[in-house]
């Protein structure tokens, strides 16, 4: 079943669910050694193949090629080795935002055989604990600029012992770096298995409670050896772009690794938000970027001052499905390709993708290579074409929760259930309908309702509410917040304001609720359940 193993701590594959549970995995066409580094696989072997002079990173302020990234990998990796005790195996936590230093400090953990867990900075200290204590972590890494967080949560934490400052502006002006400054640039990275899991990828869920999902180091590579090299044809010329943060795997593989499988140069800039893309596009030469429909909306809007787009080459689409209209008019207004796809943390990334040569709109496209798709029933029965149903999907990546009883759920007769519902046109592409669940995704970020109403319900003056989304045209869906107040407290503007930015204090400012609607009660059932479904239609 599994194969041999490079990793001292066991924890991870230990983890792993049974077997039986596991989705089918076709391997054909992905054939990678029993051992396999993939850290190794993105710098020092292109090294290796001639492209050391090529640019890998861009960002603070320079460009660095690809010996310059494998030396200071292996610097950072015998410093993560031999003053910190990391062992293969181990879990490390990142914490940054889009920037060289935090790319540099997951190859290199990597390399060491840790078993990476990258975090958005967004999150707060209640949030972290939940991602510490789910993987057992022990050790993290964290640019100096957002420890604060990090530290409050290992002061708590029974696992957190060790949380040591790089810095995320790449002057080497912090802890590790001054310890990896007088490293060797020569690293035996750890003969780590193609099987070892290499990266815990966490996502939310409707209930909040966070699933983590496990990727093998050929994991990585397979995503990028199937889309990456099918879809996108990456050349070493390219030039990627792109807002969505390292922690997601959809950033991680448009901005990290796709670009390193292929010799071609990552752009990684903490203000690469959606009105700066343009700007960003037209400085750095882009060929590819990636981001949500919301951002090509904006820039949409902000290129009637005018934009030199020239240079790219594909605009890639995903986080939520793309809207016709925004499709049309970016062909319209640029005359470049824009690639509706989609992806899923369990999947690690992009499963099925329109393609150049045969694209849509409102379509999401076909399966990548060494991919297969269906729309099934609730028994799991294939439904015809043209009828919307649950889709499901099988390939060389799948969904392996960490010690998970919702794996039961993902995963039946074989298949990947993303939790989407599609419809399957007499063409074979696939068009997306909706989503299955109470997912809120708004903006690309899945937002779980529960949490932000316990975030809500945390206030003094809130007595009850419920969290739904609600259609936006420009961020596809916002959180929506129906509140009922105690006695003493105003339902006025002031009330919104301070209640919105709470939820901002207490998690990730980015879930906090844009509407604020006041209620005297909330639908409920017999039981006391409340009916967010009433709620939903009353908004339709």
């Amino acid at each position: 079943m599994l194969g041999p193993t490079g990793h001292v701590d066991t924890f991870s594959r230990d983890n792993l669910p049974p077997f039986e549970e596991w989705p089918e995995l076709p391997l054909e066409g992905f054939d990678y050694p029993e051992y396999l580094n993939a850290g190794v696989e993105l710098t020092d072997r292109l090294v290796e193949q001639g492209f050391g002079d090529n640019t890998a990173l861009i960002g603070n302020g320079r460009r660095r090629t690809y010996k310059e990234l494998s030396d200071w990998t292996n610097r950072l990796a015998h410093a993560l080795v031999e003053n910190y005790g990391v062992k293969p195996g181990q879990r490390v936590l990142i914490r940054s935002a889009n920037n060289p230093a935090m790319v540099a400090c997951w190859l290199a953990a990597t390399k060491a055989g840790a078993v990476v867990v990258n975090t958005m900075p967004m999150l707060r200290a209640g949030e972290l604990a939940q991602i510490v204590d789910k993987a057992e972590i022990g050790l993290a890494l964290c640019d100096t600029r957002i420890k604060d967080e990090l530290v409050a949560c290992a002061k708590e934490s029974k696992f957190l012992k060790q949380v040591i400052g790089f810095d995320g502006t790449a002057n080497h002006d912090a802890e590790l770096d001054r310890i990896a400054l007088n490293k060797p640039v020569r690293f035996e990275a750890v003969k780590t298995g193609r099987d070892d899991v290499a990266l815990l990828g966490f996502t939310s869920g409707t209930t909040g409670v966070p699933k983590a999902t496990m990727h093998f180091h050929r994991d990585l590579l397979i995503i990028a050896d199937a889309y990456a090299k099918e879809v996108l044809n990456v050349q070493p010329d390219d030039v990627f772009v792109g807002s969505p943060p390292l922690a997601f795997t959809f950033g991680l593989g448009g901005l990290a690794i796709f670009p390193l499988r292929f010799g071609a140069a990552a752009t990684l800039l903490e203000n690469a938000s959606p009105p700066n893309m343009i700007e960003i596009i037209e400085t750095y030469k882009a060929t590819i970027s990636f981001t949500a429909p919301t951002a090509y909306r904006a820039m949409l809007t902000a290129m009637d001052a005018g934009a030199d787009l020239s240079s790219l080459r594909i605009a890639v689409s995903a986080g939520e499905t793309l809207p016709a209209p925004v499709f049309e008019d970016w062909k319209k207004k640029t005359g470049k390709p824009i690639l509706d796809g989609i992806g899923a943390t369990e999947m690690l990334h992009i499963f099925i993708s329109n393609r150049l040569d045969d694209m849509a709109p409102a379509c999401t496209g076909r399966p990548v290579a060494g991919y297969r798709a269906i729309i099934v029933d609730n028994d799991m029965n294939e439904l015809p074409r043209g009828e919307i149903g649950k889709l499901a999907v099988r390939g060389p990546t799948g969904c392996r929760y960490l010690a998970d009883d919702r794996q039961k759920n993902y995963v039946r007769n074989g298949w990947n259930l993303t939790g989407d519902s599609f419809v399957q046109d007499e063409q074979g592409r696939f068009h997306f309908a909706a989503r299955s669940d109470d997912m809120i995704i708004s903006a690309g970020y899945n937002i779980a309702g529960p949490e932000v109403e316990a975030a809500l319900l945390s206030h003094p003056d809130v007595k009850e509410c419920a969290v739904i989304g609600v259609a936006d045209a420009e961020r596809g869906q916002i959180v929506e917040a129906h509140v009922v107040l105690v006695e003493s407290a105003l339902p006025d503007e002031l009330m919104k304001k301070r209640l919105q930015d709470h939820v901002k204090a207490t998690i990730a400012p980015y879930k906090y609720p844009r509407s604020v609607r006041f209620t005297d009660t909330l639908p409920k059932t017999q039981t006391g359940k409340i009916q967010r479904f009433r709620l939903r239609m009353g908004e339709a």
